[in-house]
Formats: C-alpha cells, sequence, structure tokens
C-alpha cells in the first residue's frame, strides 16, 4: 500500500466529532516527517476523505486554499460539535484523535 492510501485509511477512520494533525497522519501512515505531504495529499482527495478533521500540530486551522477555505473548515467541524474558536483553533486535548 502506498503512503497515498495509507493517508487516506488514516483519516477515513477519524471518528465524528474528532481531529488530528497532519504529523500524527504522516507518523501513522509511517513517514514521522511527513506532514506536508499529508496536506498535499488531502488537498488532491478532497472528495474521498473527511478532510477538515485535519489540523496542524497546535490545533489551528491552516489551510490556505482558496478552493477549501478556514470558514468552510470551521463549519463543517462545528457540524460535528467540534468547538472552534474564532481565530480558528481547536483544543486538541478535548477533540485529538491519535490513533
Amino acid at each position: 500500500m502506498s503512503f497515498k492510501d495509507r493517508v487516506i485509511s488514516i483519516v477515513c477512520k477519524i471518528p465524528s466529532g474528532h481531529v488530528t494533525t497532519y504529523g500524527t497522519v504522516a507518523t501513522l501512515a509511517g513517514l514521522s516527517r511527513g506532514a506536508r505531504l499529508v496536506g498535499g495529499i488531502l488537498h488532491f482527495n478532497i472528495d474521498d476523505v473527511p478532510w477538515h478533521r485535519v489540523v496542524n500540530r497546535h490545533g489551528f486551522i491552516s489551510t490556505k486554499c482558496l478552493e477549501h477555505p478556514k470558514l468552510a473548515q470551521k463549519a463543517l467541524l462545528e457540524q460535528e460539535g467540534i468547538e472552534v474558536t474564532s481565530d480558528f483553533m481547536v483544543n486538541l486535548r478535548k477533540y485529538g484523535w491519535f490513533g
């Protein structure tokens, strides 16, 4: 199974109402320093995975994509009951999933 396939599989396992980090996904997929690659994979496979459940290591919604803006990710997370602050932060202690 390729790294891309492992990333997609892992992201699909994140339970609704939880988030994880790009780095956690990369580590679980076998490439501990592959967080940026995870971001790229999610960007190009947006319809196949719950991409909105992945945030940066600080719990910050860090997407810069115009097609999938921070406000869209915030709204999707809030629909799942996840509290997101006005400055796009998620409490990883409360909502984190780490495999």
